[in-house]
């Protein structure tokens, strides 16, 4: 079924892009899980907001080992989300509220209830013996080699069936797939193929940069520590971060099959492709050999803003190496996803702060240059939830508490209704516990209030809509006189100027010389002044200018 929303090749460039974890978003069945029924319902909301898009986190049939990231059939809705025929209602609903559908694709690996694995499991000779990543033991009967899953332990499992190990970067329960296979490739498009027919406009895909695993299976080397390298793949508890993954991932293979992926989306129009990069230092280099040429995924994110650094320093950093090695590719930038904790936990020293570094961090993103993803409840300045041991229903978390707590924290239910049982989430206990830190911070507590977190995010994304610049338009970093994050953005003849102070005291920042104000520009939400040739800036301050030609 064709997209009613107007054809434009180019929506992705510059769009915004809200993520919604179905699982915690809205439960309409009374289950306390969320559904899709759950998603379509809210979809105003989301509308509201002045997003172009939604990316949702997978809703795939799977035996739920990881949340979904373990998929057992990729052409079916999981019973727990709904139906197929729910999906359909939810993207039509959609489009006729303006907003795009990007799904989440996870076929870097399945899950070991796939009938592909069941059957590849079974035997060395059936027809899919070949489809995962199957060795033999070495003679002291270990494993292939020293590569190591993201979630603990080696990256191999041992099957007695085959007297063969299988490979993991996950879980054991999550074998990966052998891309050096054609057939999987096949296999894996036409999946891909179900779903531009049923008229989704694009897809995320996870961890895009293990698809394909070095044939010779090669020990990984020891990382050499560099202060200055930028990446963030797993926590420092996890000995995955000692290994400079050279073998277990990113392989020149890769460029071919998303070329396919590329050709195929291009069959169907104006469809999109965000790849989610984790190749620690080497991450702003793969972005740039996958997104470049025009001819592989539109755009891909990385874990470079996603770690605990909220100052001027690291933020250019990011992005100025983004732009010197990205030269004609895209990048979507975010601070929250479902992965990490929380940005306003991260980035905010006191509680009182919350709401003030909520609203200048949607700043900061709506003026970068590149696309930008936004994370459900980070628009109500939601911080981490602190769970106990036995409400962590994430592997990973449980895998190496006390010291890594998980994704959980960042994955509790939206907060809709501040008095009502779960805070209008679900009638009945919900999968993972409502925080009560949440309840005051509920849509209904900031629909009304006209400088809340919630009216600042609709505020700020109206005006990156308002200014041409904010979408596609050129960036240039300005030296200033001050630790100050300062750049212009230029498209079409206007120029725009922009100063945030991330500190928590006030700075005065001279212009740098050459510049001339036209006009001051107040972002939402923010009121510096302007004195001559200096800006007043209060502490988590912005100061937006139009600049003489």
């Amino acid at each position: 079924m064709a997209s009613p929303l107007k054809s434009n090749p180019d929506w992705w460039r510059g769009a915004a892009i809200y993520q919604v974890y179905p699982r915690s978003f809205q439960d309409t069945r009374g289950d306390g899980i969320g559904d899709l029924k759950g998603v379509m319902l809210r979809l105003p909301y989301i509308a509201s907001l002045g997003v172009d898009a939604i990316w949702l986190s997978p809703f795939f049939t799977s035996p739920m080992a990881d949340m979904g990231y373990d998929v057992s059939d990729y052409c079916d809705v999981d019973p727990m989300f709904g139906t197929l025929a729910d999906f359909d209602a939810l993207l039509t609903r959609a489009h006729e509220l303006g907003l795009k559908v990007i799904i989440d694709q996870v076929i870097s690996h399945t899950a070991d209830q796939h009938p592909w694995f069941k059957e590849s499991r079974s035997d060395r000779t059936n027809p899919k013996s070949d489809w995962y990543v199957w060795a033999d033991p070495k003679p002291d009967g270990t494993a292939p080699n020293n590569w190591l899953s993201i979630f603990g332990g080696p990256a191999w499992e041992w099957d007695g069936v085959r007297k063969q190990y299988y490979m993991h970067n996950f879980l054991g329960s999550q074998p990966d797939l052998n891309f050096h296979n054609p057939g999987v490739q096949e296999a894996l498009l036409e999946t891909v193929r179900f779903w531009l027919k049923r008229g989704v406009d694009g897809f995320r895909l996870d961890t895009v940069n293990f698809y394909f695993h070095d044939k010779e299976l090669r020990d990984n080397p020891p990382l050499v520590y560099d202060e200055d390298a930028i990446g963030l793949d797993a926590p420092d508890v996890n000995p995955y971060g000692m290994q400079n993954h050279l073998y277990d991932k990113t392989q020149p293979e890769n460029i071919g099959f998303l070329q396919r992926f590329r050709a195929l989306l291009d069959e169907f129009g104006d469809r999109a492709s965000v790849g989610e990069v984790g190749d620690g230092a080497r991450s702003l280099k793969t972005v740039a050999a996958y997104t470049g040429g025009g001819d592989k995924l539109h755009m891909c994110y990385t874990f470079d803003l996603l770690g605990p650094d909220f100052t001027a320093t690291h933020i250019r950093r990011c992005v100025q190496a983004f732009q010197d090695a990205v030269t004609d590719g895209w990048v979507c930038w975010a601070f929250s996803n479902h992965d990490v904790t929380r940005h306003v936990s991260r980035f905010a020293q006191t509680e009182e702060e919350r709401a003030r570094v909520a609203k200048l961090a949607i700043s900061v993103l709506a003026a970068l240059r590149g696309s930008i993803c936004l994370y459900q409840g980070e628009e109500l300045a939601l911080p981490e939830a602190e769970l106990e041991l036995a409400d962590l229903r994430d592997p990973y978390g449980i895998r190496f508490w006390p010291a890594f707590k998980g994704r959980d924290g960042c994955r509790t239910p939206m907060v809709w209704e501040k008095e009502t049982p779960h805070a209008g989430f679900s009638t009945v206990k919900p999968w993972l516990p409502v925080p009560e830190v949440h309840r005051p911070l509920a849509v209904d507590q900031q629909e009304t209030v006209t400088d809340s977190v919630l009216a600042h995010y609709r505020q700020t994304l109206a005006f990156r809509k308002k200014h041409a610049p904010l979408l596609d338009g050129s960036m240039t970093f300005l030296e200033t006189n001050q630790d100050i994050l300062a750049f212009t953005r230029e498209k079409g003849g206007e120029k725009l100027l922009f100063v945030f102070n991330l500190r928590r005291g006030p700075q005065t920042v001279q212009l740098p010389n050459g510049l001339k104000i036209a006009d001051a520009i107040t972002m939402p939400g923010f009121a510096p002044r302007l004195e001559g040739v200096e800006i007043m800036l209060e502490a988590l301050d912005v100061f937006c200018g139009r600049l003489l030609p």
